[in-house]
């Protein structure tokens, strides 16, 4: 492995000369395809520690999609329902579980994960090369790639697509640096570990934790390491379904995190579920159309932007509709980088499904915000461990 890699730019095409190098040692990963950029290593070098962490934890593997520093998307490779799979656009595929676990971690913001960089825990095999083969992506980085695997992924993109591959075995040095405007800081890595003991601390009166919640609990958290503060996350059946990141108000996080939560859900119902497209729309412009067709306020442009989706255009779906399906929601697992000053957090995202809630504790109203989630007969646990990253 290389010391030093020139990099396409820096984090924006007039930023050159740009690269990565290590002082005293390799690089950690090899250039298999493609040439990075400065992002796309920021993405890579986040996302990695993410699915490293997520499989050790869960014991399953692994896969995230990034955009600009954070996840859009995490999850570990359960099996997708029929109606999970047409949510993903996968319902033509054959899917591993790697692919599964990249298929939902893409799939509960699709949007958002358009032009993503992909992150897995496991060798990328050929389920998952043909379903990133499909999808805009920007590169992806494994442990490693099956033959053919590889040989999908370097004609994407007209054979530019980036692929790297990384060493399992790497371990960081204990201390990081940054360079700001010229002045170096310098702290110990966060290496706190998430697992079944972050959520022992439990100050709710419902003390009622399943496996699945713990699982999604620990999901969500693990996200929230690798995302861009402040920030909440949603997570439900193995899979990120709503982040609220690089917010400056924690309500604002937990908003955000719980109407892209929604959206997901709302993709799952029979009226969303049974629609049907005019021929030869692409895959980007039908995640548009439905994010649209699930948009209470919109402009008359934005009206005909949808409706220009389908031959015949469906009736739209009521938000008497949407309040029901979403009412109907419970066992949804909510996660916070650092406490909740207020209970406005808690009132929010009792409107999405959550029944299970972690955060550090220590706010001066922690009573008041305990009190908030016992009224919605959610599970609260303290985890003491503050997550904040940039």
């Amino acid at each position: 492995m290389p010391s030093e890699l020139v990099l396409r730019y820096g984090l924006n095409p007039h930023q050159q000369p740009a690269r990565a190098w290590m002082e005293g040692g390799d690089l950690p990963f090899v250039v298999r395809n493609g040439r990075p950029g400065f992002t796309n290593l920021l993405d890579a070098l986040n996302s990695w520690q993410l699915v490293q962490e997520l499989s050790r934890a869960l014991g399953l593997p692994a896969a995230a999609s990034f955009k600009h520093v954070s996840p859009a998307g995490a999850a570990v490779g359960l099996p997708l329902s029929p109606v999970e799979r047409v949510s993903c656009a996968v319902e033509d595929l054959e899917l591993s579980p790697l692919a599964s676990a990249y298929a939902r971690a893409r799939g509960a913001d699709r949007m958002s994960s358009f032009g993503d960089w992909v992150a897995l825990s496991e060798p990328c095999d050929v389920a998952t090369a043909e379903l990133l083969r499909r999808e805009v992506s920007d590169g992806v980085i494994a442990p490693g790639y099956e033959t053919r695997a590889l040989r999908i992924l370097s004609r994407k993109r007209g054979g530019n697509y980036c692929v790297l591959e990384m060493d399992p075995g790497y371990v960081p040095e204990p201390v990081e640096t940054r360079q700001v405007f010229g002045v170096r800081l310098e702290q110990r890595r966060n290496d706190a570990v998430i697992g079944p003991d972050t959520f022992s601390n439990l100050v709710s009166e419902n003390r009622t934790l399943p496996q699945e919640g713990l699982r999604d609990l620990i999901v969500a958290t693990l996200a929230l390491k690798y995302t861009q503060s402040n920030s909440v996350c949603l997570a439900h059946n193995g899979q990120i379904t709503g982040t609220g990141a690089g917010q400056q108000s924690r309500v604002h996080c937990t908003r955000l995190a719980a109407d892209k939560s929604d959206l997901w859900f709302l993709r799952q119902h029979p009226e969303v579920q049974s629609l049907r497209f005019r021929a030869g729309i692409s895959r980007a412009d039908r995640n548009n159309a439905i994010d649209l067709y699930l948009n209470e306020d919109l402009s008359p442009a934005e009206e005909l932007a949808w409706e220009a989706a389908f031959d015949v255009v469906p009736t739209r779906l009521s938000a008497a509709a949407r309040r029901e399906w979403l009412d109907a929601l419970d066992g949804v697992a909510l996660s916070s980088d650092a406490y909740f000053p207020f209970r406005d957090s808690l009132d929010r995202a009792s409107r999405s499904g959550v029944r299970f809630v972690a955060q550090p504790g220590g706010s001066v109203r922690d009573e008041d915000v305990i009190a908030a989630g016992n009224s919605y007969g959610m599970l609260m646990a303290f985890t003491g461990l503050r997550l904040f990253h940039h």
